[in-house]
């Protein structure tokens, strides 16, 4: 498989899938794919703030993880490769949903997703974060009620998604 890590799947009008530079993608707003994937403890969330240098959102808390499929890459492959390279561990994940969302992610730029969502269990005492210090600056595992509460009193420190996911889907992910 020929993969470039910047270009990724766009939707065009018809379905058909097209590709694209990731940062095009962004700024121009074009539909295209993505992963989200949440891992629990119980009723334990495990976020990440994601690292300062990233090209949009950097220090807002996230979901466990995210991304984009490079181009002709799987997403369930894509899921699986993005967990183990941003918080460096692996976990059965589990298609749960496919979501579309659009948002605007500061800078310019603007997300319009399809988002294959993925749930994941591990246990928060004896699972071995590695975080990547150039996508991850911080995790925690946190409940669903205190994660609730914490978007309502200080919604601008989470990710766009996130306050959508928490939102939209609180029977999926919350």
């Amino acid at each position: 498989m020929n993969v470039h890590p910047t270009i990724i799947p766009a939707i065009a009008d018809d379905g058909s899938l097209y590709p694209v530079e990731k940062l095009k993608a962004h700024v121009d707003g074009l539909f295209h794919l993505a992963v989200s994937i949440f891992v629990f403890d119980g009723e334990h969330l495990l976020i990440q703030k994601r690292a300062q240098a990233k090209y949009h959102c950097g220090g807002l808390w996230a979901n466990t993880c995210c991304s984009h499929p490079h181009w002709d890459e799987p997403i369930d492959s894509c899921a699986r490769r993005r967990l183990r390279e941003e918080l460096g561990f692996n976990v059965a994940l589990s298609r749960r949903r496919v979501v579309e969302y659009s948002a605007d992610v500061g800078n310019g730029l603007h997300e319009h997703e399809k988002v294959t969502m993925y749930i994941g269990v591990a246990d928060r005492s004896s699972v071995q974060l590695a975080p990547d210090p150039r996508e991850v600056e911080d995790t925690r595992w946190i409940t669903r009620d205190a994660l609730h509460a914490e978007i309502a009193r200080q919604p601008e420190q989470f990710t766009p998604w996130f306050r959508i996911y928490a939102e939209r889907y609180p029977d999926l992910v919350f």
